[in-house]
Parts: C-alpha cells; structure tokens; sequence
C-alpha cells in the first residue's frame, strides 16, 4: 500500500464506523503556546481539556504536524536514521465523550491486523501499570499480556494539573535481524485515555465525559505495508529523492544518502509550511523554516548543486502530496516565489558571510574560531553554526562552541527582557475566570461589572490609585476586546456618576478581556463599576471592519479569485489589510479597487449579522481566516450580495453607515505578500 491508499484505508474505515472525517488543520496552531502543530491533539486542544464544545461525537483525521522548533525539535536527527522527520503525518480517531478503552482498542486491533492485515505475533502492547482495565480488554480482544508500564512511558497530562490519564501503546517487531531494541521494535499506534481530573494534592477525580486521543504515524505506517525498515524508503520519499536526482545531476549513492533524506524531508516541512501562511524570517517559526531551508540548501551544497533547489522540487511535492492537501497546489505560484527568493537570499547570505570568514581566517589561533564570531556569522548572516564548521573543517579550523553558546544565551536574554509583555502575567493567573462579554455587540447596554484582579507595574495588587497606569480584569464587560484583527474599545468604567478609569484599549489574554487605562479615582479588587464604552470610536470601528470586508470582496473582483487574506488590523483611524498576491498593484488597479468598494457603500446594502453552524455557514459559502480554527457554532457577517465571510468582530448594519473608503497606500511585506491600507468614514473624505 503507498501513502494515499494507507490514508484512505484509515479514514474510510473511521467513517464506516461512525467517525466524521475533517480535513486536516492548519500547521500554524490556535495555541500561543506552540510553534507549530506538533501533534494531532492540537487541534482538538481546547474540546479535549473541556474549554470548547465538541462538534461530533467521533471524529478521524490525517494532520500534518512539524517537530522542529523548541522542546518539540528533531531537527538535528533528521537524515540521520530512516525514523526521524520535521514533517510528518498523524493519523487519529477521536472520542469526545463517546465510547472509551474497549471501542478504541478493538478498533485498533481490527484495523491492523484485519484491514492491513499486520501479523498478531510482530505486534506487542504496552499498558499503564495501574489500567487493569486496559490490559483485560487486550487479553480479550487479542489474547495479548500487556506490557504494564509507569507513567513516564504510559501516561498523560496536559500539566500538573487537569485532565490526565493512561495510554495503550501498540508496537511493531522489524526483526530480530536489527539488534537496536529500539530501531527493532517501532511504536505505531496510541491510544490515550483521558480519563481523571488531577488537582494540586494529586488527587484523580474521574471526569465526567472521558475522551479518547489516538495517534498512528503514517511513514511507519507505511514503512511496514511496504517491507521497509527505513521510512526514507517508502514510495513518497524514493520519488522525491529521484526527483532530487534530476535537480542536482547526482545520483543517491551510500554516502550520500543522509543529504539526499536531509532535502526530500525539508522540502514537505517548508512546502507544507509557506503553504500554510508562513513566511521565512528572522524570528519564531518563520526562523525556524527558514533554518530548514537552508539547511536543505547547503545539503544540496555538499552534493555540488548551486542554485535554486526546493523551488524546483516543489512541484514533486504537490505530485505526490497534492491529492491529499489540495493547498499545496492551489498555493503554489505564491510558494515558489517565496522559496526562491529565500535561495537568492541564501546565495547572498553565503557570499556576505564567506567574506567574513576570510577577514576572521588569518586571525585564528590554535585552529579555533572564536564563539563570538560564529555567533556574529549566525545572528547577522544567517549562518547556522554546522555550515560554519563545515566551511572550516577543509582548513582544519575548528569553532569554539561553549562561546558560540554563551554567545547565544546572552542573546536570547536580551531578546527575552525585551520583548516580556504583561500577556504573560495574565496567562499565570489560571485561577481568573473567563470574562463574560456576551453584551459586546451591545455597546449601549452599560453594565454593573465587579472588579477581579488589578496589575500595575508587572505586579498584581489588591488596590490601586489615582494616576496609576494599570490594567483591570472584570467578571463581565461590553468592551470589544482586541482580537481577530479589531483592536478593542476605549471608553470609562465609572462608579456612580463619576468616571474610576479612562480605558485607552481593551485586549484579551486567551478568554479574558483585560482594561487598559489610568485611573482617575481609588480602585480595589471586589469594588463594582459600570463599563461605558465610547461610541463613536465603536462606530468608526464597525465602519472600518465592515469596509474591510468590502476591500476583499474588490481585491478579489479586480485583481484574482486566488487573493486571500494574510492579516489584517481594523481600527478606528485606518484599515490594514495584507493579503497574497505576487506582484505591486498598478494605480489603475487601486483605483478600480477603491471606487467598487465605494460604490457598494453608496448602495446602502443592508449588512446581516447571524450566528449558524460551522457546516451551514459553508454550505452558504461563508470565507473564513486563512488558518484560523473555528467553532461548531460561528458568526457570518453578509453584506449584500458582494461578501459572506465568518467574523466575530463588530459591523455596520448597513453599508451606507460607512460613509466613505479611501485607498491610501499599498507595497509589499514579505515575498508573495502586499499590503493595503485605506481610511473610512469621515477620515476618508
């Protein structure tokens, strides 16, 4: 069985069981916590943990996932052995309170051993020490003795407290010809069982809907149904690297073979991710795929190509992955763009830094460069510290690398007081409840609001005075809280007649609206005040947002229907809008632009605000944020005939409320992507 047969045996037997199969979710995660989506479960993060309502009962899925950033990094393994991958795909089925441990073992069992049809004996499974339960239903369903195992290999948590519960790993023997224990028996499915709630004392409560979380790698999948022990040697990796083969003039050979593994991998990581709405930079995972590609591009190196590499297998991608992930295809004119313009970079990078390197050369003592130049190479060229070690080890010059890594500590703690924000202060306080704002699209609807926490000055206090710049938590609030794009609301919280606060914003911290502003009289945690937003800056907002809507409706009229959103921030002074599209728009084209959005305004269309499930807002065609994760219950903002498109922000009611829209500016951002900026309402005539 190749990849796609494997992918869809898996999803038809799910749904022949009575899974709902959803695609695949994006690479860039709804989690400020992750980089990437490093496991299927992420996406079903907040259903799992009880924070989101779950929209099926059962579900199965193939996710694509990146390990290559952070506490989640294989990246230095990769080319290495035939196990480890940046890119790799998750396949998972999924109870949200459904059926539990007997369901999901059988399931598994059936479908290895009779759907794939895998050999009962090469299979073993282990067990959590105290799941009894787990291990009776094996020997039931199998006739198999678990191997009963401790937490460390058996066991999850998603913290020290919270759900938590065993988990059932199934393993498959390659042989005894391999004499690695772990290279010779290969974890190829888990099931976790979510099944106790853990307070601060480690007390187990058991919940009261149990999930189930599985996750099957699908290269070990398919290094199995293919007699492979290597997953380098399965059909989709042996056709990129011959594709490889045909870029480079070289054929794979013994030695090599890990730059050959190295390229094929790094081109799904970073395909997949641009793909996705990653751009290369210098900073988070944009860092991190731009690491990865030139890592690939100096693994090409070594096999003595020059020149543009992944930009040219990239369409070896899409011919094998293209059917699963149809992105891949639709994305691909923007994704080579990109791709190729990070290679002439790197071209540049390596010209700049080889300059360097030959002032620094006749410098060196003792045949050790120092840390401190290494790191300058790394932190203003780009140069990661194994291509500097490459160059130099043809001159038998090695690189100090304690004072490359002291180097680089001393970075990151400079970068860390830098950019220390009071968002993590907020994110400690697991104690605060979610704010209730379900009044916020009723901004006249001033509400009696009791204070929970106050912080001024990086610290959380019980009270707070006249003139201190502080931020304020409520049990409930009308203000808009920063977020999707909108900046949040300004206004007063008061007490009496008498303002206590002038709010210069509100902003959210995951499911709490948090008050910025200074305070005018005494404030103290329990006292109550009255939330007072201001309405004319919410109504040049909702101007602003709904008129956003209308520019991408122009966008998307004027120039292509494949113009999609890459971002946005509405406020009430201007609209930002940044979208894909790979060239500068022409000053017949903005004008085009600017007049078709004014000439919906001048329309007067009404604009209707419903909320509706995820599914019927797709049947009626709704545009959603490129990788944004949505509820099962969504709000569609419809204006007229021209714009459908899922948004929880504020509007108009009416396209003539918006008064005017003006095209300031537009330039580009980053390759592949512009920007556009226009002002609305009264700012625009």
């Amino acid at each position: 069985m190749n990849y796609n047969d494997i992918r869809k045996t898996f999803l038809e037997y799910f749904e022949s069981h009575g899974h709902q199969i959803v695609p695949s979710a994006s690479l860039i995660p709804n989690d400020p916590t992750l980089m990437f989506t490093v496991a299927g479960m992420v996406p079903w993060k907040g259903i799992l943990q009880g924070t989101e309502p779950a929209f099926a009962p059962r579900v199965a899925d193939v996710q694509k996932c990146i390990r290559a950033g952070g506490k989640h990094n294989d990246l230095d393994e990769v080319g290495f052995d035939g196990r480890h991958h940046t890119f790799f795909e998750m396949l998972g089925n999924w109870s949200f309170g459904d059926y539990f441990k007997a369901d999901a073992i059988k399931m598994s069992w059936d479908m290895l051993t009779r759907v794939l049809g895998l050999d009962p004996a090469r299979l073993r499974v282990t067990t959590h020490v105290s799941d009894d339960e787990s291990a009776q239903i094996w020997h039931q369903v199998a006739g198999k003795d678990a191997i009963r195992m401790g937490d460390k290999d058996n066991w999850w948590s998603a913290g020290d407290t919270g759900p938590c519960g065993p988990c059932t790993e199934i393993f498959y023997d390659f042989g005894d010809a391999i004499e690695n224990e772990d290279d010779r028996w290969v974890e190829i499915w888990n099931n976790v069982f979510m099944q106790y709630d853990r307070d601060a004392n480690g007390n187990l409560t058991p919940l009261p809907r149990q999930n189930v979380d599985t996750g099957a790698g699908l290269e070990r999948w398919a290094a199995i149904m293919q007699g492979c022990v290597d997953n380098y040697d399965t059909d989709l990796f042996v056709n990129l690297m011959r594709a490889t083969e045909d870029v480079v003039g070289v054929k794979k050979t013994d030695e090599n073979t890990p730059s050959f593994k190295i390229i094929a991998d790094h081109l799904r990581a970073v395909g997949f991710a641009i793909a996705d709405g990653v751009i290369p930079s210098n900073t988070d995972r944009g860092y991190v795929i731009r690491r990865i590609l030139r890592r690939a591009m100096r693994h090409g190196q070594i096999l003595g190509h020059r020149g543009a590499l992944l930009s040219r297998l990239y369409p070896a991608l899409v011919t094998e992955m293209g059917g699963a992930y149809p992105e891949l295809a639709r994305e691909e004119q923007r994704v080579v763009e990109i791709i190729q313009n990070e290679e002439n970079a790197f071209a540049d990078m390596l010209q700049n830094g080889i300059k360097l390197l030959d002032v620094e050369i006749p410098r060196v003592h003792n045949g050790v460069l120092p840390g401190d130049v290494a790191f300058k190479l790394f932190d203003t060229y780009g140069f990661p510290l194994d291509l500097t070690q490459m160059i130099l080890r043809d001159k038998n010059i090695t690189v100090d690398t304690d004072g490359f890594e002291r180097a680089m500590a001393e970075q990151k703690e400079r970068s860390r007081a830098n950019t220390k924000g009071t968002r993590v202060l907020w994110e400690s306080q697991s104690e605060l409840p979610a704010t209730d704002d379900s009044t916020k699209y009723a901004p006249d609807n001033n509400i009696e609001s009791k204070v929970l926490a106050i912080l001024r000055d990086g610290e959380f206090v019980q009270s707070a005075n006249p003139g201190d710049a502080v931020e304020v938590a409520l049990d409930k609030t009308n203000f808009y809280g920063t977020q999707g794009g909108q900046v949040g609301d300004s206004g007063d919280l008061t007490r009496g007649d008498a303002v206590v606060m002038n709010v210069a914003e509100a902003a959210r911290v995951d499911n709490v609206v948090i008050h910025k502003g200074t305070l005018v009289a005494p404030l103290a945690i329990g006292d109550t005040v009255k939330t007072v937003i201001n309405p004319n800056v919410r109504q040049q907002t909702a101007r602003a947002h709904t008129a956003t809507h209308l520019l991408q409706a122009a966008l998307r009229h004027v120039l292509n229907e494949d113009v999609e959103q890459r971002g946005s921030k509405v406020s009430p002074d201007s609209v930002r809008f940044d979208f894909s599209f790979g060239r500068a728009m022409t000053a017949e084209e903005k004008q085009a632009v600017e007049d078709l959005v004014n000439q919906w305004i001048r329309a007067d269309m009404p604009v209707s605000h419903e909320e509706m499930s995820l599914d019927a807002a797709k049947e009626r065609g709704a545009m959603a944020l490129f990788g944004e994760k949505y509820g099962d219950t969504v709000k569609v903002i419809t204006a007229g005939d021209v714009s459908c498109e899922l948004c929880g922000g504020t509007h108009v009611w009416h396209t003539g409320e918006i008064i005017r829209a003006r095209v300031n500016k537009e330039k580009s951002i980053s390759s592949g992507i512009r920007r556009i900026t226009m002002s609305v309402g009264t700012l625009a005539e």
